[in-house]
Parts: C-alpha cells; structure tokens; sequence
C-alpha cells in the first residue's frame, strides 16, 4: 500500500510540474511575440544586445554599429525587412565608442550578429567570417571594392563595403571670396587663412573640432600623420609596416617624426586661438550648426557630414567647398581621404549565418542602396545604382580635390587593442595638457606597441 501511495504522489508532483511548465513557456512566448509585432528594430546604446526571440522559427540578429549618422536611414532599411517577412527580426544596436565596445563583447561571447566594425586583429583572429565566395554580390560592386576590402594576410574578404567615402577640409566659400583666401596647400599656408579669419570675422570660428568624440580626433590622426606616412611609402608599404609594428618606417615616438609635428601644430593652433575655445566638450551637433550657419570657417571630416549640414541649412549647398588636408612635414605633399565605406562584416560565431546574408543581400538591393547613399552622402560602389549624393556643386569641388592631392586609404591596419577611439582620447590629454608635442608622440608609440599583445 505505501508503494501504491508513493507512485499515486509521484505522479501528482509530475503533472503539477508539466502543467507549471506549459503556463510558463506560453506566457513567455505570448509576451515576445507581442514585443516583436509593436517594435521590430529597435536603436540600443547600452552595452548588452537585445534580446533573442524565443519562439520556434524565428531568429533575432543583431546588427551593431557605431556610424550616428546613419542610425536613422539603417532603422527605415530594417523596419522594412522585418515587415517583409516572419522569419528574421534584426535589430540595430548603436554605440557611440563602437570600436571599445566591439572589443569587450568580442571578449564576454557577446557578439553581434552583423557589425560595422572591423579591426584587423580581429580578422587574423578568424572573428570574421569569410564573405570571399559571395559572387552575386563582389559582381555588382566596382573591383575597387573588393580590392579594398581584401585582407592582407589572407586574401580574403571578411567585410563588404558598399560605398566610397572622401574625407578632407570643408570650407565656407563665402567667408574664403570675401577676405580673398585660396585652399592652403602647406601647414603655414593653412595657419596663414586661420589668422585672417579670425584677424577679420572675429566672430566666426576659424577651425571647429568636435573634440568630445574621441573618433573625430582619432580621425585627425589618420588622415593627417598616417596620411603622411601613407603617401611618402606607398599603401602596400604602410600595410606591412603597421602589421609588423615596423617603426624604423612609422617611427611614432621619434621628437621630429609626423607625429610630435602634428601634435604641436594642434597646440599652436589651440594657443593661438585658432580652433573654437571649446574644443574639448565641442559636439558633432554643435560643429555642424556653427558651419551651416556661418559661425564656423572649416572643418575636418567626411562626406557622411553633408546630410546634417544641408538639413541644417539647404541653402549651404553652393557655399560648401572641401579641400585636401595641407602639407605639413618637410617631405609631404597633400592628401586627401578617397576610400571605402560602410563597412559589413558578419561574426563567425553567429548561429545564423545564412538569414545574416539574407538581410544583407535585402540591404544591398539597388533601392536600399540608393537610399543609403543619399542619406548618407557618399556616391554608392554599386555599379546599378545611381544616387544624387551630393549636390553638383560639391561633387566638382570634390573630384577636384581628389585630382590635386595624393589619395590615401583608412588605417586598418591598427593593433586591435589601439582603436582610433583610443588615440583620439589620447589627443584629448594633449588638449587637456597632460602631453607636451613630444611626450604625446612617445605615448602614442607605446600605446600602439602595447596594443599587438592585448
């Protein structure tokens, strides 16, 4: 009778149990389901991806990015996606200092599914996976493209970029013809046309930098010292030298290389008052404001700055004109930012891997790349697509640039314990005046070298 007994509550607990479970899960799957149908791509800036939809069939990718710019014009592409179909939620996820942020969820297993970032350790590490094979797609771009996006050590392409991007010295064309200043092709050239305009419009900022976004002083660094050292050796050259840390050739910490000299024109610039006061707490949004309405000379940046500008004022698009960054060492010439961009890579842990190519490949298409190129600003690598990315007038202000200076490619050939985030902060103690010219080139030496062994 006690066996009889025992078996009968045994079986009571059991079906207790199932009937707790079955609640549970149904619940849950009613509560994501819901979730899913009132917010199909969603913008995060924490540090944890969304959450993964449970139900059975369906798939959440995450789609992680740093590029502000294009937060919106990537949430349209996306909320369509998700409505196109039942199968694949994406969601975007945007952070403002990606490339530090890419390296903790490369080191917590907290990967997203597709990224914007793309570091070249990380490649080596077989992080990336291998988009070599995606012919339908490599077809349709420029082989410019694809020669870009080819890794250097493998030769193969871990990333598809869609678009070309230029970067250089936007200029107020007004301001210039009023006080009869020409684009400077030497450093001295450049100080020359700060000190007129602010002698003459001392209302007017003579050279805005947003330095609160460590990125936009990272960028400094890439287009102005890595552009010299780019330009005087050659592409190829400064790819092997960068991943053998070769500083016979990049000579990062020397008191008289590229980098001391850049980092005391900055502080020239900064004590003669030629760059805005506030350069430190200076936003992206504050930059853009002061140049559309006339409160700001010029500016360092990319192509992607355009949109912002003419939203802010429409009527910039004949006053706008873009030059190459000057001249600053003995030896250099001009140069001026011609390369890829937009940027995709897929992690080589994702558990979906063929519903990340089909986004891609709905994200590709000739519609929604005409649209991103134009919300972008950046003409598109696609060959069937033709987008009005700029108005004609910059379009000829840039392609003249791009004739007179020598072209150089982004460093993607950085150490990925060293992001441009990182030097860009680095310049932030320079500004701060934690470095003198010299110091802030042994830093940066010391910070690249330790960069290979995090």
């Amino acid at each position: 009778m006690k066996r009889v007994m025992a078996l009968l509550l045994s079986v009571v607990l059991l079906a207790g149990m199932l009937t707790a479970c079955s609640s549970s899960t149904s619940v849950s799957t009613a509560s994501e389901s819901k979730a899913s149908d009132s917010s199909a791509a969603q913008t995060t800036e924490s540090g944890t991806s969304a959450a993964t939809t449970e139900k059975k069939g369906k798939v959440t990718l995450t789609f992680f990015t740093g590029k502000v710019e294009t937060i919106d014009v990537m949430n349209e592409i996306i909320n369509a996606f998700n409505a196109s179909q039942d199968r694949i939620t994406v969601v975007q996820e945007y952070q403002k200092d990606a490339s530090n942020v890419i390296k903790i969820k490369f080191a917590s297993g907290d990967v997203p599914d597709i990224m914007t970032t793309y570091e070249q350790e990380y490649a080596d590490q077989g992080k990336y996976l291998d988009l070599s094979g995606e012919t339908a797609i490599w077809d349709r771009l420029i082989p410019s493209m694809k020669v870009n996006c080819t890794d250097i050590n493998s030769g193969k392409q871990y990333r598809i970029a869609t678009n070309m991007t230029m970067a250089g010295l936007f200029y107020n064309k007004t301001i210039f013809n009023e006080l009869g200043l020409t684009t400077a092709t030497t450093w001295d050239q450049l100080v020359s046309n700060l000190q007129t305009i602010k002698d003459k419009k001392p209302d007017v900022t003579p050279w805005f930098i947003f330095g609160s976004e460590a990125w936009h002083l990272g960028h400094l660094i890439e287009f102005i010292p890595h552009g010299y050292l780019k330009q005087k050796y050659g592409t190829l050259e400064i790819k092997k030298a960068m991943l053998s840390n070769d500083q016979s050739i990049l000579d990062f910490g020397s008191p008289t290389g590229s980098m001391a000299v850049f980092a005391q024109n900055l502080l020239d610039l900064k004590d003669k008052g030629l760059i805005n006061s506030d350069v430190l707490t200076a936003t992206s949004d504050n930059c853009v404001q002061d140049f559309a309405t006339g409160k700001a000379a010029m500016l360092s940046n990319g192509m992607w700055v355009l949109s912002g500008i003419l939203a802010a004022n429409p009527d910039m698009a004949s006053q706008i004109g873009f030059a190459p960054y000057p001249a600053y060492m003995p030896d250099s010439k001009p140069v001026v930012l011609c390369a890829e961009d937009s940027g995709y890579s897929i992690s080589a842990e994702t558990k979906n891997p063929q519903e990340c190519k089909e986004f891609l490949t709905y994200l590709f298409s000739a519609e929604n790349q005409k649209k991103y190129s134009e919300a972008l600003g950046a003409p598109s690598g696609f060959t069937d697509v033709d987008a009005k990315w700029a108005p004609e007038a910059i379009v000829t202000e840039v392609n003249s640039a791009l004739k007179s200076a020598v072209n150089i490619g982004f460093t993607n050939e950085k150490p990925a314990g060293f992001t441009g985030d990182d030097a860009g902060r680095l310049v932030q103690d320079l500004l701060t005046g934690k470095y003198t010219a010299v110091t802030f080139a042994e830093a940066y030496k010391k910070a690249w070298d330790a960069g290979f062994g995090s």
